[in-house]
């Protein structure tokens, strides 16, 4: 009888000592970095509060007569000036902000890569998000974002009442006569100077939106593209305010004869020239931002918004640098921001392959570096040379970095010139396309991620976000075995031929049963087509392109360890702006002022600290991207040869699979849970109250209308499960047309009557259990499609989508074949082996 020894103990238990080791180091990291991370919350929203202080009392008398004086006398200094209070006071306490949000940002990364982040909201947290304003110029706008715009107009009401009744207590008759003025001339000019002080409130906030890289808006949970709108609400009421200040000027110039004061341009004090050249430069902006000029004229609106820097140039040397200070944190963190921009948007990606579909929509496949990660709902922007070297455009990403951790890909609608011109040069054979990538920029977190189920409602491309949320899910199912919340995906298209974008649920690589791990059903809504249309065949191609060594993937400018890289570009390059200008005041202008008889231009003190922010931003920023570009590009080295075949025969013989039918691979699992209805838009309001789930998160991406549509149901109270998650829809809509950022190129047919649903019309579904595909068409054309079906089943043409053909060639299945799912297992595993 053979022995058998039984193995030591401790080798027995050394992997569950070792696993026990682990989870505990984890939970000790995990619980330090929580006291850690929740100090520097409480520090960053205590020196977030002093700062608001001193905006809501600087209009006071007891600031001005009282504060004011003792810190300018604590703070003057021979290596400062006048300026130093105002960078104490104003600028070091937004730029401390946005250093400890990078260091904060790190660590919140690192952590959620040891444990799931708590998605939970309080009950009065998701009240708070629910919209309350749907129509109107504001566009959606949920309760806490009106409480919030409501406080910042107090403020400017508080502000600029405060002031008036403060300096009007100075003016009297005599006072205004004594200065040559009636007494209303007197108080014109004190409102005048009111005006631009509170323009000035608004411009400390007006770049804090539109800072892709900054740490500020993640830290509230938000993101550049979502904060558009406040950029665009903030950007009208400083050129009210600044439009009012300067007319004041000149009705005031003109009544007391002193039209010259107009070209003026003082070396001491304000310089109105350069004040004058500042407002022509924001009007020029500001007209070319109504949303009528920019639908219809989108290069005249992005041209004429390049003149920012026009309008911040002669903005600074109108008020002088020690006023600028004032508003310098959004300023100097945009400047950073855009340079970094600048140097990402110098490097040539590599595009890996195209999709293109019938629907005149391409998904671009690029090369990313495992490194670079991102949530859905991110953005990049694209520039291709060989269309125009100065346009940028958004796209959202519809890939996931945790799916597929070396592809990042868009999608992309033809609609507009630019894509037009994409798609011809896309629609001929080509080795490769010079393509710049910005980016990627979304959240943070993925907040889906709370909610039990998700209704998930898309017009035309809008559904592109979409995609890379059932992407990221499909990861979470299949590789970590997650739980993850049931799906109903929405979308409404114009003709049939746009259903192939369904079939980009899946990446270029991707399993065909990763869907089934997933509680999915789609309902399909066909708005300009009554029947099936047979005009064209569904073949979508797929497009290859020859690399070449100088291409790099994708991937963040500053690296992977993008917000630790820059928090010490931020610490660094203002530093180094406060030594430079520290030495120059000191050894150069402070002599001038105490030893001459003249005071140092205002102007030129103001330009010799643009100069000496920019060397800053420049020297510390580059350092960092060339350190980061060396690491990145041994990463390229080895990612060249990972990707897919690329043929080296003629050009023409890159397509591959060019002539392969979409039904060829049917999607089955997809296939199972979709209802296509014909001749019908989707009651979106039935949809939304059907939903039974106690925790249900709903979003919306597409057409304007559809949007408030979607909102109006989530707001009016009748479902208190129903939350609505507002998300970025520029770039979604930018998916659609090339310059459009309004969502208004896809139009839904209101025309059609939605005789394709509810009992008028006839279903044309299974009865077995197990089927789920439902084409729902007018009873009146019921024959007519099936006559069609017969003759499709006889000629074997592969006109229709699989998602309407697949039934329709199939009697077992139609019949509710009790052999079903031997056969769909079988088809399964064939389209399997032809698609790999």
């Amino acid at each position: 009888m053979p022995s058998f020894t039984f193995p030591p103990i401790n080798k027995l238990l050394v992997p569950l000592i070792v696993v026990d080791q682990n989870k505990a180091r984890n939970y000790k990291m995990t619980s330090s970095s929580i006291v850690v991370l929740s100090g520097l919350k409480l520090l960053m929203g205590i020196v977030f509060l002093g700062w608001l202080m001193i905006w809501v009392v600087m209009p006071t008398n007891t600031y001005r007569n009282v504060w004011s004086p003792k810190l300018r006398s604590d703070t003057n200094s021979t290596y400062f000036g006048t300026q130093g209070t105002n960078i104490l006071i104003f600028t070091f306490p937004i730029m401390l902000i946005a250093i400890l949000g990078c260091f904060y940002l790190h660590l919140e990364k690192k952590r959620s890569s040891f444990t799931q982040s708590d998605h939970e909201l309080s009950g009065n947290l998701e009240a708070w998000k629910r919209p309350v304003l749907l129509k109107g110029p504001l566009g959606i706008v949920s309760a806490i974002e009106l409480t919030f715009s409501l406080m910042f107009l107090a403020l400017l009401v508080w502000c600029f009442s405060t002031y008036l009744v403060t300096s009007f207590g100075r003016i009297t008759p005599m006072s205004a006569k004594q200065d040559g003025e009636q007494l209303w001339m007197a108080k014109l000019g004190s409102a005048a100077l009111r005006l631009g002080l509170i323009g000035n409130i608004c411009c400390a906030f007006l770049f804090f939106p539109v800072t892709r890289m900054s740490s500020l808006l993640p830290l509230v949970g938000l993101t550049s593209e979502a904060s558009i709108k406040y950029h665009v609400w903030l950007g009208h009421v400083v050129m009210l305010l600044f439009t009012a200040h300067g007319l004041c000027y000149i009705i005031l110039w003109a009544a007391t004869n002193e039209i010259s004061e107009m070209l003026k341009w003082d070396a001491i004090g304000v310089s109105n020239v350069a004040g004058e050249l500042a407002l022509v430069s924001g009007l020029f902006m500001w007209v070319t931002t109504f949303p009528r000029i920019r639908r219809k004229v989108f290069e005249l609106f992005f041209y004429t918004h390049q003149l920012y820097f026009l309008f911040l140039f002669f903005y600074l040397l109108h008020v002088g640098i020690a006023f600028f200070c004032l508003i310098l944190p959004g300023v100097y963190l945009f400047l950073l921001d855009r340079y970094l921009r600048f140097l990402q948007s110098r490097r040539k990606v590599r595009l890996v392959s195209a999709r293109l579909l019938p629907s005149d929509t391409v998904e671009l496949n690029f090369s990313k570096s495992p490194g670079t990660t991102y949530m859905p709902l991110s953005s990049v922007f694209i520039n291709v040379p060989s269309i125009s070297s100065l346009q940028w455009h958004p796209f959202t990403i519809s890939s996931s970095s945790n799916l597929e951790p070396e592809k990042l890909s868009i999608i992309i609608k033809k609609e507009g010139s630019w894509t037009q011109k994409l798609a011809q040069i896309l629609s001929s054979p080509l080795d490769r396309l010079d393509v710049s990538v910005e980016g990627p920029y979304g959240p943070s977190s993925m907040n889906f991620l709370r909610y039990d189920s998700l209704v998930l409602v898309s017009g035309g491309s809008g559904i592109t976000p979409f995609i890379a949320i059932i992407r990221e899910l499909i990861h979470r199912s299949t590789t970590l075995g997650s739980k993850t919340p049931s799906i109903l995906l929405v979308c409404v298209f114009k003709t049939s031929a746009d259903l192939t974008m369904l079939d980009l649920l899946l990446p270029i690589t991707g399993n065909v049963s990763d869907l089934s791990q997933l509680q999915i059903k789609v309902e399909a809504f066909i708005t300009r087509e009554k029947t099936p249309s047979s005009n064209t065949k569904h073949i979508i191609r797929t497009m290859w392109f020859k690399p070449i060594p100088s291409d790099m993937p994708v991937s963040h400018v500053l690296g992977p360890n993008s917000w630790l890289w820059l928090c010490a570009v931020i610490a660094t390059s203002f530093v180094a702006f406060l030594v430079l200008m520290g030495i120059c005041t000191r050894y150069y202008i402070y002599p001038i002022d105490q030893n001459t008889n003249q005071i140092y231009s205002y102007s030129k003190r103001a330009m010799l600290n643009l100069v000496f922010i920019c060397v800053s931003i420049a020297a510390t920023a580059s350092a960092a991207v060339l350190w980061n570009k060396r690491v990145n590009s041994m990463e390229g080295k080895q990612i060249q040869s990972m990707d897919a075949p690329t043929p080296a025969a003629s050009p023409s013989s890159w397509f591959y699979n060019a002539d392969r039918e979409l039904e060829s691979v049917p999607h089955e699992s997809l296939v199972q849970a979709t209802n296509v209805h014909f001749g019908a838009r989707p009651d979106i309001k039935r949809i939304l109250l059907e939903c039974e789930e106690a925790n249900t998160g709903v979003m919306a991406s597409g057409p304007r209308g559809l949007r408030h549509e979607v909102a109006s149901v989530c707001a009016s109270g009748l479902a208190d499960n129903l939350h609505f998650e507002s998300i970025s829809f520029s770039c979604c809509c930018c998916c659609v047309g090339s310059h459009n950022h309004s969502g208004h190129h896809l139009r839904l047919d209101t025309q059609e009557k939605q005789t394709g649903s509810g009992a008028a019309g006839t279903l044309l579904e299974s009865k077995h259990h197990n089927s789920s595909l439902l084409v729902s068409l007018p009873s009146r054309q019921h024959k007519q499609v099936q006559q069609r079906r017969n003759t499709e089943s006889e000629s074997g043409a592969g006109a229709l989508h699989p998602l309407i053909r697949h039934q329709a060639r199939n009697p077992r299945l139609r019949r509710g074949s009790p052999h079903r799912p031997r056969r769909l297992w079988k088809c399964l595993q064939r389209c399997s082996s032809r698609r790999h």
